[in-house]
């Protein structure tokens, strides 16, 4: 038998409208009548009427996520599955639930955006990559509509954002390198219009000028996609040029595709990647990689949305901490540096 609002007023020994404002978090009742509409609700294990408290409460409770195409193939890339599983670990707690669209394209995604919005289906709206001149980020400014993005925007100031320090982590890691004598560093990133792509490739360059090291641009290759076979073939078109003695990429994907053309050549050279996927420790050899805790980019980002839903806004953005993390991948040095 379905439990109604009624009956949990009945058990309460109060009004169905009464119980209407428990649920919506009126501050009208008091602690007491609360809490016995509370227990209520616990012991007739009563769940209410999304759809019905929309209608009441103009809220869906709702939180939309807007993924690139790629990430439908979440067992392949496990930073989505992480950063998802940080948003709902933290919305789940404030009563919010989660829908998520795939989009290939810039525009699909402007689209899926305009029918969240229009069709009442979304509180807020978090969008997990950041562009140049992104039309996302445009829209969703031009009709004041509650969203976070998880990356660095373009602008920092006016807008809610979680990221790691992407030009940081990845001139530790190149610093790292050029300090153990290589000279020849394979940069194999992602799509040029990603500003998580631009800071990682800044980051390189840095690292590069602060050593007083000249970088050979014919070792740095940029992908369309975070894909395995993209990162083989852009080690393929590298080493047909120039050959590396250290390999660092943007992504654990692009690393492995990476690995697996070194081992198919009898090559052993440093490889390091980025992510800490679960898959990364189990690559010949174990891969060593940058973990930029993606469960956290996800709980912080969510966190930063529920604050700006529930009118308790406090922080713009949220930096979350990197960490390299070696494995036998660095330890496969060769002499010829």
């Amino acid at each position: 038998m379905n439990i109604t609002i009624k009956d949990v007023a009945k058990k309460a020994n109060v009004s169905p409208s009464t119980v209407s404002r428990v649920i919506s978090g009126s501050s009208r009742i008091s602690d007491e009548t609360t809490e016995r509409v509370n227990r209520a609700i616990k012991e007739l294990n009563y769940y209410p009427n999304i759809i019905a408290r929309s209608l009441v409460s103009k809220s869906t409770q709702v939180i939309g996520i807007i993924l690139p195409s790629e990430a439908e193939e979440l067992f392949g890339n496990h930073f989505f599955i992480q950063v998802l599983t940080g948003i709902s670990s933290y919305v789940q707690k404030y009563g919010y639930y989660i829908m998520y669209t795939f989009c290939k394209t810039e525009e699909d995604e402007v689209t899926a955006i305009k029918k969240y919005v229009t069709s009442n289906l979304v509180d807020g709206i978090i969008l997990t990559v950041v562009r140049h001149n992104d039309q996302c980020i445009k829209h969703l400014q031009e009709i004041n509509f509650p969203f976070v993005v998880i990356g660095r925007p373009e602008d920092t100031k006016k807008i809610l954002w979680v990221d790691n320090d992407n030009f940081q982590a990845m001139y530790n890691v190149v610093s790292k390198l050029l300090l153990e004598g290589h000279r020849k560093i394979a940069f194999i990133g992602g799509r040029k219009d990603l500003n998580v792509s631009k800071d990682r490739l800044s980051g390189y360059r840095q690292a590069h000028k602060f050593h007083d090291v000249a970088i050979d641009e014919q070792c740095i290759s940029e992908m369309e996609y975070f894909k395995e076979h993209l990162g083989y073939e852009a080690m393929e078109k590298i080493t047909n040029k120039v050959g590396v003695t250290a390999i660092v990429a943007t992504d654990d994907l692009l690393a492995f595709g990476a690995n697996s053309y070194m081992k198919k050549n009898n090559k052993a050279v440093p490889i390091v990647g980025f992510n800490n996927t679960l898959l990364a420790e189990h690559q010949h050899p174990p891969l060593s990689s940058v973990d930029i805790n993606a469960k956290k980019i996800g709980y912080y980002t969510a966190k930063l949305l529920v604050n700006q839903l529930e009118n308790n806004a406090q922080e713009n953005f949220f930096i979350i901490e990197t960490s390299l993390i070696e494995r036998q991948s660095t330890g496969a040095l060769t002499n010829d540096k």
